[in-house]
């Protein structure tokens, strides 16, 4: 289910502790939001420079806490600041693609795959994908391969936006925070992304 982007007491806490400069409360942070920074970084500028950015992105977060205003999640501010550093690095690597040149949405024929509320069917074989492709909903070890190289593939706003929907769990709001684009312009990368990934499976599935 989506996370719901809000500060919890417990968080309020452990963002003073933060500020304060707490080592064991930074490594906590580290290791809970990790794996969501790694795999946010790598979809926007790719697995070889992830790493950097995400060094980058704990630097800024660092420097930013004490002016932190708590308006969203710590995980949402964090991960805003990840999509800001990678969007930076793509600029300075002169291949930064514009998260608002969206154009139209994708072909709608694929639309009986997608609730009113653009969630997956839940009749349908990707009605989990949100779960981390887990084996029994995706099969074969080639299957999860072409639907890994595919999602790698995909535009980097596109990436974005279908990993932090349909595998880290994140609500609208949050995604638009992180992202800094309209909800409509986050359906609209959604729609595509899940195309492209639906189309892999089904040419599988012909096979």
């Amino acid at each position: 289910m989506p996370t719901t982007d809000r500060q919890t007491p417990d968080e309020s806490e452990l963002i003073q502790r933060l500020i304060a400069g707490d080592e064991t409360s930074f490594r906590t942070v580290v290791r809970q939001y990790y794996p969501s920074m790694h795999a946010f970084a790598r979809a926007i500028i790719g697995e070889s420079l992830a790493e950097e950015v995400i060094q980058e992105s704990w630097v800024s977060v660092i420097r930013a806490l004490p002016d932190f205003e708590k308006r969203s999640s710590l995980k949402t501010w964090i991960l805003r600041i990840v999509s800001n550093t990678a969007k930076n690095r793509l600029r300075k690597e002169s291949r930064l693609v514009s998260f608002e040149d969206l154009g139209s949405a994708a072909d709608d024929s694929n639309d009986d795959w997608f609730d009113t509320r653009g969630h997956w069917q839940a009749s349908q074989a990707m009605n989990a994908w949100h779960h981390a492709l887990p084996e029994d909903i995706i099969g074969s070890d080639q299957l999860r391969s072409q639907i890994q190289h595919t999602l790698s593939a995909l535009p980097p706003q596109q990436q974005a936006a279908v990993v932090l929907r349909d595998m880290e769990g994140l609500g609208f709001e949050e995604i638009c925070k992180i992202l800094d684009v309209s909800e409509s312009n986050v359906r609209v990368l959604l729609h595509r992304g899940r195309c492209r990934l639906r189309a892999v499976i089904d040419a599988y599935n012909r096979t």
